[in-house]
């Protein structure tokens, strides 16, 4: 049998390692070495404790395999036998990791029977309060083995608010022993080996939005409030102007420190996108997009709105609106005779109604394509684009005739639910045609070339 050789931890993991807490969450930041830490304690736990059955869950199969099934298959090798049918890993001493995955309610149900002694939930999170608890009721058995629940854990997420609770402001509700819960801080800066062998990728969290950089790089928990495109400039921002030695008017002229710009003439080389977002009972919302040879886009058109009457709140129908639609893509000098790529929200396909909005669209000659409708990325997508370079420069504008886009994009909030997320009870119609075309058109994010954001080093922490 092969020696387990294992490198060293950090100090953060170390504490992990070594944590007996019933309750343990590990975390905080992005990247802090938090899934080694899982994987290592489990072996570990496995080894001293003959027979002791230990459960790894992560959200989605992907997750799981790529973050805990194909490391410790090479981490453990001849040490343990894994049957890929079960997604178990049984030891020669009779314990075993179950590695186990729950992305909806039926896989859920499935776990309903299952015991085990020590719980591992990577990326927290990802899981709803209701979901944690019957995770949490698989920690059972009639044996001398610990009772414990090790969670991994970044602000955002779905499962924010109560992971926050429990770990973060300690406010515990009857039934809950302050004693049973412990919080490990940990950032990318104490991952030194992912330091090591990815230096950028602490200079892509240092590009993010300040919320974001201060939930993602700093690790705090506060801050998933407020404006969610705060990374928005609609008009030209004096203090980045006068640092660059500009006045107002010199940066609007060179489109920098502002996304919204006058209108020009659209050359006619440059590629035509129209995205779209239909609401039974809201606005609708399209917009066409021209994208210049460098992948630089330009809002240059909208129709908005869901009324032929304001005063009377008279609804405009399908028809009407694919109609004025198509009388725009002939008419329209900058899009006539182009061949326009088309992305919609994948739910105007539904037919469930009847007649779906997808197939009253091709009537009148307006095609679509399924949209990408995951939102953290697709959000993560919007905040890509409408970062400035260190001249000033995005990678999208705002002709300011588009009205609707100008106007609701600062209005919208984070949602208090889903803190990576916005409030969709907002006016969120623009944002979520933008995110479709912006998801049609990905971009990666750019890395500056001195990183302005001031790195922390980790909090003393008082360990209970």
């Amino acid at each position: 049998m092969r020696t387990l050789h294992l490198p060293a931890p950090n100090e953060r993991q170390r504490l992990f390692l070594k944590d007996e807490h019933r309750y343990v969450a590990f975390g905080g930041a992005r990247g802090g070495g938090k899934s080694w830490a899982v994987r290592v304690k489990a072996i570990l736990l496995c080894l001293r404790y003959p027979g002791i059955k230990v459960m790894i869950v992560r959200r989605t199969y992907p997750e799981l395999r790529a973050n805990h099934i194909l490391p410790l298959q090479e981490m453990l090798g001849d040490l343990a036998k894994y049957k890929d049918v079960v997604k178990e890993f049984h030891f020669q001493n009779g314990s075993m990791i179950l590695l186990r995955s729950a992305q909806n309610e039926p896989a859920l149900e499935k776990y309903q029977g299952t015991e085990a002694d020590v719980l591992f939930i990577d990326e927290a999170t990802q899981f709803t309060e209701e979901q944690y608890k019957r995770f949490t009721a698989c920690v059972r058995g009639v044996n001398s083995f610990p009772k414990r629940v090790y969670l991994t854990c970044n602000p955002g997420g779905v499962g924010h608010q109560w992971v926050k609770r429990r770990f973060i402001d300690r406010a515990f509700n009857l039934g809950e022993n302050p004693d049973d819960y412990n919080f490990i801080r940990s950032l990318v800066t104490d991952n030194k080996a992912l330091m090591k062998s990815d230096p950028d990728y602490i200079k892509q969290l240092e590009a993010l939005p300040p919320k974001l950089r201060k939930a993602w790089l700093e690790g705090n928990w506060d801050i998933f409030e407020g404006q969610f495109f705060e990374d928005f400039c609609p008009t030209v921002n004096a203090m980045a102007a006068a640092e660059a030695g500009l006045t107002p008017e010199e940066a609007q002229a060179l489109r920098r420190y502002t996304h919204v710009i006058e209108p020009f003439e659209v050359p006619r080389s440059w590629q035509i996108y129209r995205s779209f977002d239909w609401g039974y009972a809201k606005p609708y919302s399209c917009d066409w997009w021209a994208v210049d040879h460098d992948g630089v886009a330009y809002l240059i058109l909208q129709d908005y709105g869901c009324t032929e009457n304001a005063n009377e709140g008279v609804k405009r129908p399908p028809q009407t609106v694919f109609k004025q639609i198509a009388e725009t893509e002939r008419g329209h000098r900058w899009l006539r005779g182009k061949q326009i790529i088309g992305i919609a929200d994948p739910s105007i396909w539904d037919a469930s109604r009847g007649e779906s909005i997808a197939e009253i669209a091709n009537r009148y000659g307006v095609y679509f394509d399924k949209g990408d409708n995951e939102r953290q990325p697709g959000w993560m997508q919007c905040h890509y684009r409408l970062q400035m370079d260190e001249e000033g420069r995005s990678l999208v504008y705002f002709f300011d005739t588009c009205k609707a886009a100008i106007r609701t994009l600062p209005l919208l909030q984070y949602d208090e639910h889903v803190p990576e997320d916005l409030d969709t009870s907002g006016e969120d119609h623009f944002a979520d045609s933008m995110r479709y075309f912006f998801m049609a058109r990905p971009v990666a994010p750019r890395i500056p070339e001195e990183p302005g954001a001031k790195v922390f080093a980790p909090l003393d922490i008082a360990f209970n």
